[in-house]
């Protein structure tokens, strides 16, 4: 295994020796790897780094709920911090986003002393890249500081907590955003539009030799060149630089109810996860996922390795990236049809080399039942099976634009905070459109992150004239966002606005009828319409229990009546084909 610089102090060498031009320690360093540090150290040393070097800035972007902002870090060596700048002059941005479970605190360790030696010139940014690092990003979890939330994780001393000031998950708040700490992440993201993201992590699961295990964004979700680029050359290179610092990599070991021996899938990064979110705007991103029983110094150790490897990969294709990624975005907003819903192939996957430990059964001591254990005197080295295959389980060709009457602010709040461009309809205008009726869904039984997503959805479509105001929004998809703006307005998509409960409303019928009135009404509405009352003798002939039933029959003529409330399961955005 390699042995970085800093590893020398952990175990011996002075501060003096390592600082250099200025005590820059940290106390992960100082504790000999068995601490880190409290929210506000974290944040001065961050300052203390500003202060002292030109080549880094920390400015607050955006609030979180906790009530403190969030901080960002740029570290620049041309000096200049201005990302609108960086992407005029085209150049490739790298982005670090630490503490989204800081009981997870690895990637906050390591980025202060990655920083410090970029800073130090121990190591350097390829030509022309920029950095940009989030010191913590879910600031409520980490001053909620303690030593049990993760039970099963080997240092350090004292951590803070997965959930955040609101018990939100943010690592699944992505497209939803229900937290300020999301709202915020979407307007950090789009003003530094990166081409590579870095989201870090510390696993949970089986026990196994690695150290450091990664998830990729599901190459087929990301598609285009980037996504086969990943696959087929960034990944490899990759885990052959991590191989060669003496951290062999594997694919994030999401083997949960079964033996990693026995193979697993790819972890399906959807919108709502950090990494896939990201890779809805054409952006190669990661989750690294250290592996929790392995000694807090060797999972910093190896979070620092992996940045030098995404640094190597740079140094090497970063200018081939940036003509990807560039090519990638400008395709979005010329693609006509969308993938959605990915599912995994179960036919399709390679083999990768896997070093875990033998696992059995013993007798419990807590309930005397069989349990689960892994021997770590029986290691192995084996080739798996990793199932890295997704197929598309929807296509969604694109509209010209999508329509969105103005009442549904928190929907287009939440477009605009992601880069959606939208017109302002001048007048009240009738528009003819393709509309959608909600036919049937599900709910889940429980909650989840503080809703019950829908799911199975299915819609009938129509055209109608729709009456718009003046005031409401045109949404042209011609846009570098157009991939983001149909996963999450699309509903049949499994993380849409409608899967996250944002148009309950439209579920619930507000009118309905007194039986004895509307008796009368219907038997007339029928004789002027001989059709429907066609229909409805077929349906009693066809279905026995609803010919004994009156008031489904009742029921049945005003779902088809001019009285039955025209809102009621329409969902209230439009294409415009």
């Amino acid at each position: 295994m390699r042995k970085f610089w800093w590893i020398g102090l952990i175990f011996g060498c002075s501060v003096s020796q390592v600082a250099g031009q200025g005590d820059f320690s940290t106390l992960f360093e100082t504790s000999k790897g068995t601490q880190t540090p409290e929210y506000a150290d974290v944040i001065d040393y961050f300052k203390q780094l500003a202060d002292h070097f030109e080549d880094i800035i920390m400015v607050e972007k955006g609030t979180t709920d906790s009530g403190f902002p969030l901080h960002v870090v740029l570290f620049d060596p041309q000096r200049d911090f201005d990302p609108d700048r960086w992407q005029a002059d085209d150049r490739l941005v790298m982005f670090i986003n630490n503490g989204i479970h800081p009981g997870e605190p690895d990637g906050i360790d390591a980025s202060m002393m990655f920083l410090r030696d970029l800073a130090l010139g121990k190591i350097s940014l390829p030509p022309g890249m920029a950095l940009a690092i989030v010191p913590v990003y879910n600031i409520g979890g980490h001053l909620n500081r303690g030593s049990y939330s993760r039970v099963n994780q080997n240092g350090p001393e004292l951590f803070g907590f997965r959930a955040n000031a609101r018990n939100y998950d943010l690592n699944r708040d992505f497209v939803k955003a229900d937290t300020k700490n999301a709202q915020s992440f979407q307007e950090i993201f789009h003003w530094l539009k990166p081409q590579v993201f870095i989201d870090t992590h510390v696993s949970n699961g089986a026990d196994y030799q690695h150290v450091m295990t990664l998830i990729s964004t599901q190459y087929n979700r990301l598609g285009g060149q980037l996504g086969e680029y990943l696959e087929s050359s960034m990944e490899p290179q990759l885990y052959r630089h991590m191989e060669e610092e003496g951290f062999p990599l594997v694919p994030y070991v999401n083997a949960w109810g079964g033996k990693p021996e026995d193979g697993w899938p790819q972890f399906k990064d959807s919108g709502r996860y950090s990494s896939g979110y990201a890779a809805l705007f054409g952006t190669l991103s990661f989750m690294p996922e250290t592996h929790m029983l392995k000694p807090y110094p060797e999972r910093v150790s190896s979070t620092y390795a992996l940045f030098e490897a995404f640094l190597a990969v740079i140094e090497k294709e970063g200018k081939h990236i940036l003509e990807m990624v560039r090519e990638d975005r400008a395709d979005l907003k010329q693609r006509e049809v969308f993938a959605l819903n990915h599912q995994l192939d179960r036919d399709m996957f390679r083999w990768i080399d896997f070093r875990g430990y033998r696992s059995g059964e013993k007798k419990s001591v807590v309930s005397g039942h069989p349990r689960l254990y892994y021997d770590r005197n029986l290691p192995f080295t084996e080739k798996v099976k990793f199932f890295h295959t997704y197929s598309p389980g929807l296509f969604i060709k694109k509209p010209q634009a999508y329509l969105i009457p103005q009442g549904w602010f928190s929907v287009i709040e939440n477009l605009k905070r992601n880069g959606v461009f939208m017109e302002i309809l001048a007048k009240d205008t009738s528009i003819l459109v393709t509309q959608y009726h909600i036919a049937d869904y599900q709910t889940s039984k429980n909650p989840y992150e503080g809703h019950y997503l829908h799911n199975n959805i299915n819609i009938k479509s129509s055209k109608a004239y729709v009456q718009f105001r003046k005031g409401d929004f045109f949404l042209p998809m011609n846009q570098e966002s157009n991939r983001y703006i149909v996963e999450v307005l699309e509903p049949q998509g499994e993380d849409s606005f409608f899967a996250w409960n944002f148009f309950d409303t439209i579920l619930q019928a507000k009118e309905g009828y007194s039986a004895y009135v509307f008796e009368d009404l219907a038997a007339e509405y029928l004789s002027e319409h001989p059709e429907l009352a066609f229909e409805l003798e077929k349906a009693k002939n066809e279905d026995e229990a609803f010919a004994q039933n009156g008031s489904a029959q009742l029921q049945w003529v005003y779902e088809r009546s001019p009285w039955k409330e025209k809102e009621h399961n329409r969902y209230p955005i439009f294409r415009l084909e």
